[in-house]
């Protein structure tokens, strides 16, 4: 691609910077490269070190800003450091894409109380916590857009996954109650419900079960646009929610998956 080429590349998130937790891998390492060719500043928090740094030197190698911040975003003093860091670094904060999440498949009777208490406090209440050092420092930046990745099954339950659907769910309701009380902030606060995506997390859900990962996939692919999604349609819907797109749009949940809850009701 030739300069003047790269240059005419509609940037719709440009001079913008985004927070995106989860951002390793997967989903999260999507929406990083998505929002980074849109012309964003990006900062990825994540656990896994090497993943995160090769993904900000991937962006940073083809010109964007990108920094790696390691962080368990389950932890207050955590998410607060990331905010702080991703203002200090690349000069405030527009976006924050609450992505991390984790996946124990068990019913009540299975799950550990520790699992359930992890699988909370990864899935949930991280998005209290990035939200609430995030929200004054897009204030000051006149406002900004929170995207928190729920989940089909936090629209529908699924079996054996009671922690992950409940958790789910309540980042539905969370992000309804964002919206409502921060609009005033020009701050617009919607969530993601993706179908299966083929993502580390999901093929780790294939192992958990004892299933083999090609006809755990198989099955995930039945929907009425067949085929299992890939991070990049997440990622692209991301990117709408984040972009002037969707600047009166606050409050949703919107459902990428293919169809996969379209004959629910």
């Amino acid at each position: 691609m030739s300069k003047s080429e790269t240059q005419s590349k509609p940037r719709p998130l440009a001079d913008r910077v985004a927070l995106i937790t989860g951002g390793a891998s997967g989903i999260g390492r999507a929406t990083a490269r998505v929002f980074a060719d849109a012309g964003a500043g990006v900062a990825i928090v994540d656990l896994d070190v090497a993943g995160g740094e090769n993904v900000a030197r991937e962006i940073t190698g083809k010109g964007g800003r990108a920094l790696f911040i390691p962080g368990d975003v389950s932890q207050s003093e955590d998410c607060r450091e990331a905010v702080d860091r991703t203002v200090a670094a690349l000069g405030g904060l527009n976006i924050l894409f609450n992505n991390a999440g984790i996946i124990r498949r068990a019913n009540v009777l299975e799950i550990s109380e520790e699992e359930w208490d992890l699988v909370m406090a990864v899935n949930l209440k991280s998005v209290y916590l990035m939200s609430r050092f995030a929200i004054p420092a897009m204030a000051d930046a006149g406002g900004g857009a929170i995207i928190n990745t729920s989940s089909g099954w936090g629209l529908a339950g699924g079996r054996r996954a009671v922690s992950y659907c409940a958790s789910k769910g309540a980042v539905v309701m969370l992000t309804k109650a964002m919206a409502l009380d921060h609009g005033g902030q020009n701050i617009r606060v919607n969530c993601i419900c993706p179908g299966d995506t083929d993502t580390p997390m999901l093929r780790d859900e294939a192992e958990q079960l004892g299933e083999p990962i090609d006809e755990f996939l198989r099955e995930a692919a039945q929907r009425p646009l067949p085929g299992v999604l890939e991070p990049a349609d997440i990622a692209n819907a991301a990117l709408y929610l984040a972009s002037d797109a969707s600047s009166s749009v606050t409050g949703i949940s919107l459902i990428v998956d293919g169809g996969g809850l379209a004959g629910t009701g």
